[in-house]
């Protein structure tokens, strides 16, 4: 996935202002910049890239089969009762719950997302300081699979067009060199390196048969649901990761405080363990507005 466009636009537009304005600023001196603690809130829209989204597919081979619940005589019937009834499939083509064929399977995307935050920062001499950020998303993952109606006439809709979709709250831990170049004396700009700890938890994953929907999370220990069945307590299916990440960041500075418009670029672990122990980076991408306080203390 692409860095978002629009804030380089935003950048190109307002730079050459800056550089007008900063012709005529000399440099700052070592104290004119925020020292000490200082703490800031965050939100910005989260662009997850679509490679961990696959894990809610439902496809073989996931933790999350659809054909578990599809071929299972306690899903699978009333599933196959109620298309039948709404004429979406005829019960010469599919005859039971157990000749549900997928022809085709869903093709997994993140929404754009929120992600919220907290962090604290020490400041130094000449621009530099170390951040330590505590961050928060909900993401939701969602597709259509094609579920076949079992008819090959010509002209004749053979699919039933099905939902499936996935949530997980996400945890990040960033821990990151800072630092700040004056480039007025209000307008600052912020760049930082860093590593991040994550935390996946799943939330859900479900189709979507017919307006109605099933879960599909797996709490039968990996065996097919039959009537009477017991279930296990659900474990979670996510995991911790690692990662690396850059920041830019465009700071309007006030004495006591600044506001801070950047974008974030992660390269991180978002792990599903049993799924994608070997191939589990991706680059996620993060546009957020930052609040500061300077000069905070907690006594």
């Amino acid at each position: 996935m692409k860095p978002p466009s629009t804030l380089f636009i935003a950048l190109m537009l307002v730079l050459p202002l800056i550089s007008a304005e900063a012709q005529g600023y000399h440099k700052q001196k070592a104290d004119e910049y925020p020292t000490g603690l200082s703490v800031s809130i965050d939100a910005g829209l989260l662009m997850a890239d679509k490679k961990q989204a696959s894990f809610y597919s439902g496809s073989p081979g996931t933790p999350n089969e659809i054909y578990r619940i599809l071929h299972s005589e306690q899903y699978g019937t009333q599933i196959w009762t109620d298309l039948v009834n709404q004429g979406l499939i005829s019960p010469s083509s599919v005859q039971s719950y157990r000749e549900f064929k997928v022809d085709e399977w869903a093709t997994m995307s993140y929404k754009l997302a929120y992600q919220l935050g907290v962090a604290i920062r020490y400041g130094y001499n000449r621009g530099w300081g170390w951040r330590l950020g505590f961050d928060f998303s909900q993401l939701n993952a969602t597709g259509e699979f094609l579920l076949s109606k079992g008819v090959q006439n010509p002209g004749v809709d053979q699919y039933v067009v099905c939902g499936v979709y996935g949530t997980e709250k996400r945890i990040l831990i960033d821990l990151a060199l800072t630092k700040r170049f004056n480039l007025t004396k209000k307008v600052g700009l912020e760049v930082d390196l860093g590593f991040d700890l994550n935390n996946t938890k799943v939330s859900k994953n479900a189709i979507v048969v017919n307006g109605k929907e099933y879960s599909i999370l797996d709490v039968w220990n990996g065996e097919t649901p039959y009537q009477g069945i017991g279930t296990y307590e659900y474990i979670n299916q996510g995991g911790m990761g690692i990662g690396g990440f850059g920041a830019l960041m465009l700071s309007y500075q006030m004495e006591n405080y600044s506001i801070d418009l950047g974008y974030t670029c992660y390269y991180m672990q978002t792990r599903f363990p049993g799924y994608n122990d070997g191939d589990a980076y991706a680059f996620q991408h993060l546009v957020s507005l930052r609040f500061n306080l300077y000069k905070f203390s907690f006594l």
